[in-house]
């Protein structure tokens, strides 16, 4: 019997190799014969070159007169510029919240890290390391001080907040992009949700 990849190939048809003589080659996946020009996003590119990345914060707690955060953080000596494409703040329930959006701002509270980080493209090896921090803190008192208030966002309980930045918001050394709710109308109520990032980062040439 002929296990030829051609015979495979027209098997598969449901085609009869001895009656039809199929002579077609079994398509490859690894050696296309047509030539592409294509236009690729550039998140899709940016994670084929292993520099996209994805993570988020959990449990943030706020409210009874409290504020949470979560933000970017790219640290002295990084090498890299931070380059935010996608942002969401969803899983808060129960109170209308506000979020301010800070740059490079100082936040109150002590910083913990995330640990829930991921590099997009799974298929590299070895995986690639971020060198952004994923910060935030739950349950602090005060507002961020110096930077930016570059805008504010209002939604309902049981809303998703996202924004697509397509890396327009680029952030050297030392640089962060902070996420701050708090619940403004319903100040002594409590409250929880999760803040969701993606990014990549970008070598600084010199």
């Amino acid at each position: 019997m002929d296990n030829s990849p051609s015979n495979i190939s027209c098997s598969i048809m449901n085609c009869n190799y001895q009656s039809c003589m199929c002579y077609r080659p079994a398509p490859s996946i690894f050696a296309p014969t047509l030539d592409y020009t294509v236009d690729v996003p550039i998140n899709l590119a940016k994670s084929l070159e292993g520099k996209y990345f994805v993570g988020y914060a959990d449990n943030l707690t706020f409210g009874k007169g409290t504020s949470t955060w979560a933000r970017l953080y790219n640290p002295p000596n990084s090498g890299v510029n931070l380059h935010v494409t996608v942002w969401t703040v969803s899983d808060v329930s129960e109170t209308p919240f506000r979020a301010q959006i800070w740059f490079n701002a100082s936040a109150p509270g002590t910083p913990q890290e995330s640990n829930l980080i991921t590099p997009a493209n799974t298929a590299l090896c070895p995986l690639p390391q971020p060198r952004i921090k994923l910060q935030y803190a739950v349950e602090v008192t005060g507002e961020p001080t110096g930077g930016i208030k570059a805008f504010v966002r209002r939604a309902q309980p049981e809303t998703t907040l996202v924004d697509d930045e397509q890396g327009k918001f680029i952030f050297p050394p030392c640089g962060s992009f902070l996420i701050f709710l708090s619940n403004p109308e319903t100040p002594y109520q409590a409250a929880s949700g999760r803040i969701a990032f993606g990014w990549w980062e970008e070598p600084i040439r010199t």
